[in-house]
């Protein structure tokens, strides 16, 4: 009987695991927020909130940036204003259950500061072309990602074309079905045994 119940609380804890990650403030990106908001609020506009589907987009762009030096002495290695291309867009958006549909109102700006110095971070999103997003009103979530001197700074709007909403066709829900069926074979499969 104590197996089964064993049994059932880890069945209970995996699904719980798989279904909500683990996230972890990340110092700069949390700085970086704030100066984000306090600029904007100097300006009169709303204050952005935190979108996670948008962080989750930041974080793998990020991490495709990581690798990439910082080539010129402003600290910015692309062009402020522009956004990057990568032929696995797509499979950035899977890692991170969203629809492209739901993302072209979005605006992606990645910049690459030595150490990721506050000050320095807050103005290259703050002095450069990327201003005019940050002073946009349509603009009203931010997720934030950093991986070694590359921070990238996603904003999302209301609108459905930039809400970055979590993809709802059916290949999140299959999965997770599938995540199920497996942990319940384990469970049964353990009942069995004992």
């Amino acid at each position: 009987m104590a197996f089964f119940h064993f049994s059932l609380v880890f069945f209970i804890s995996s699904i719980l695991l798989f279904n909500h990650s683990v996230k972890c403030d990340n110092d700069e990106e949390d700085v970086l927020f704030q100066g984000v908001n306090e600029y904007r609020a100097s300006l009169n506009l709303t204050t952005l909130t935190k979108n996670e589907n948008a962080n989750c987009l930041a974080e793998q762009i990020a991490d495709q940036f990581k690798n990439q030096p910082c080539t010129n002495t402003t600290g910015a290695n692309t062009v402020p204003g522009t956004e990057p291309q990568f032929a696995n867009y797509p499979e950035l958006l899977t890692k991170c259950h969203l629809n492209i549909s739901n993302t072209r109102d979005g605006s992606i700006m990645p910049a690459c500061v030595p150490g990721l110095v506050p000050g320095i971070v807050l103005t290259n999103f703050t002095k450069s072309l990327y201003s005019q997003n940050l002073n946009d009103t349509k603009f009203t979530g931010i997720g934030i990602g950093s991986e070694d001197n590359w921070i990238v700074v996603v904003l999302t709007t209301t609108t459905s074309d930039g809400s970055f909403l979590p993809d709802t066709s059916g290949a999140n829900f299959i999965s997770t079905i599938g995540l199920v069926y497996c942990l319940m074979l384990l469970l049964v499969g353990n009942i069995i045994m004992f």
